[in-house]
């Protein structure tokens, strides 16, 4: 399966912590998922994620915050990016 990397982001912060963003169109939907993206959105420290959005094949979409892992509604890109960045908002205590 030919996957196109259409977004890549890393942002690397003052106190260690990183933000990092990969989303690919790919050409047949991930199982369980049904549209045509994969992404994974990780925001935490080397060895220690604090919340990440993914949608592992198996698994479908989800969200991890912290140790808990909740399913995620995918809307579409712009609403994914809005609450992944809505949430390391949240736990940062500032806008990025």
């Amino acid at each position: 399966m030919k996957a196109d990397l259409i977004i890549r982001e890393r942002i690397v912060f003052n106190d260690g912590a990183f933000l990092e963003v990969r989303i690919w169109s790919v050409p047949d939907p991930v199982p369980p998922s049904l549209h045509r993206y994969k992404y994974a959105l990780f925001y935490g420290y080397p060895g220690e994620r604090l919340v990440c959005y993914d949608n592992e094949r198996g698994k479908g979409d989800h969200r991890h915050h912290g140790a808990i892992e909740t399913p995620y509604a995918f809307a579409g890109i712009e609403q994914l990016l809005r609450d992944f960045r809505a949430d390391v908002e949240r736990l940062r205590g500032e806008t990025i």
